[in-house]
């Protein structure tokens, strides 16, 4: 559950993201895992869901860290954070997250999937749109 106030915003990185509303100092807890606020579900639930149903859980539900039968999905703003390499944000500890230095207000918040879900693969259309942004800032057209 995010700990500190936030926004969602059109993002550069992937469809929506999450923002910072207020400045938030490096090093702040920004994020705690609160199995009471965010829902938790069986994975196994995940095959028995319509189409839809499963591409929204395979886009925004991980895999529990202290569960592994079971799926986590954030139902505040933290859902929306997107994943890169170089994030503003530490999540290793897993159950938190913490600022890795001072964020803006304005400023999308950003981690490192794979710091909480060590399956993580980009999906497909995040791919395509990593491609495509990345030939574009190097004056390349991608198709």
């Amino acid at each position: 559950m995010m700990l500190v106030p936030t926004y969602v915003a059109a993002s550069d990185v992937e469809g929506v993201g999450v923002f910072a509303a207020k400045r938030i100092k490096k090093g702040a807890l920004i994020w705690r895992y609160d199995p009471s606020f965010d829902r938790l579900v069986p994975s196994t639930w995940l095959q028995e869901q319509t189409p839809m149903m499963r591409e929204f859980l395979t886009k925004y539900a991980y895999p529990a860290h202290d569960r592994p039968d079971m799926l986590v999905i954030e139902i505040d703003n933290g859902r929306f954070m997107n994943h890169t390499l170089e994030p503003n944000t530490d999540f290793t500890k897993v159950i938190e997250g913490y600022a890795l230095r001072d964020i803006a207000a304005g400023e999308e918040l950003l981690c490192n999937y794979t710091e909480f879900d060590p399956g993580f693969q980009l999906l497909p259309s995040a791919v395509t749109a990593f491609a495509k942004k990345k030939a574009r800032a190097n004056g390349v057209s991608a198709h």
